[in-house]
Order: C-alpha cells, then sequence, then structure tokens
C-alpha cells in the first residue's frame, strides 16, 4: 500500500505544481508545497538553485498571457529507505504570447508556442509531504515561437 500512496502522492503534487504555475499562485512562500528548500532545477531558461529556482519558473511563466501545463504517464520510483524518489513524465505546455508580442511580431503571428518536453525529477520525503529536490525540464519538441525576451 505505501508504493501505491507515494505515487498517489507525488502524482498528485505534479499536478498541483502545473496548476498553481498556470493560475500564477505565486504568494510568498508558494513554492515551499512543491520543492526542497536547496532545490536544483535545468530548465530552457537556465540552471539555477533554491530561491533563484522559484524566481525562474515564475519569470518563464510571466513571459506569456497565459500557459497550460499538462503532465502524463508519471512514473515514480521510490528508494529503498523509503525516504527519497525520482518521478518522470511527459508534459506539454501550451503558452499563449502576450498581445505586446504578437503586435510586435505583426500581422499573421502565431499566439502560440507549444512545447512537448519530459520531467526528470529528484524528490525528499519531508514532514510535510514529498518535495522535489532536483528538477530538469527536457525538451524534446516546439512549435511557434518563443517568446521575447529583453532586457
Amino acid at each position: 500500500m505505501t508504493a501505491q500512496r507515494d505515487h498517489h502522492d507525488i502524482s498528485t503534487l505534479v499536478s498541483r505544481l502545473f496548476r498553481a504555475l498556470d493560475a500564477r499562485e505565486f504568494a510568498d512562500g508558494w513554492a515551499n508545497g512543491y520543492f526542497a528548500d536547496d532545490v536544483r532545477t535545468t530548465t530552457p531558461v537556465g540552471d539555477a538553485g533554491g530561491a533563484d529556482a522559484v524566481r525562474h519558473a515564475e519569470v518563464a511563466v510571466g513571459r506569456f498571457a497565459r500557459t497550460q501545463h499538462i503532465a502524463s504517464d508519471v512514473l515514480v520510483d521510490v528508494g529503498g529507505d523509503g525516504e527519497r524518489a525520482t518521478a518522470s513524465w511527459n508534459a506539454l505546455m501550451v503558452h499563449v504570447h502576450h498581445d505586446s508580442t504578437l503586435r510586435e511580431r505583426g500581422e499573421g503571428a502565431n499566439p502560440l508556442f507549444t512545447v512537448g518536453g519530459v520531467y526528470e525529477t529528484e524528490l525528499r520525503r519531508t514532514p510535510g509531504g514529498w518535495r522535489i529536490s532536483r528538477m530538469d525540464v527536457r525538451a524534446v519538441w516546439t512549435t511557434g515561437e518563443p517568446p521575447v525576451v529583453t532586457g
């Protein structure tokens, strides 16, 4: 029963993280429910750790007017001690460009930037539940253009 419960808990963590990103629920301390304090991330935005990793996530979704992250095929493997786990999943990430981006690109600009990718994570069991301690995001394919990044 523990393996099923851990899989459920980690899958739910993934779903809640994606929903929080899409809803932009970034109140102070929002990431504490998802990430370990010393989290390390590698994403298309760059490599970061701790609070910087959280800011990278906020900045990444802020480059778009709206986003929708969909996770599927979550695979979980809990280590023998029951305190560490790995999880991976496929993701479809749809990003809607800001109107300003579309105006800059001109008439007929594609409003969407869509990414199919894979997440690879390491997790730690904490008193508050599972938390992501390492997260690697890899784009497998894209359609549309990435956002306009200034400064």
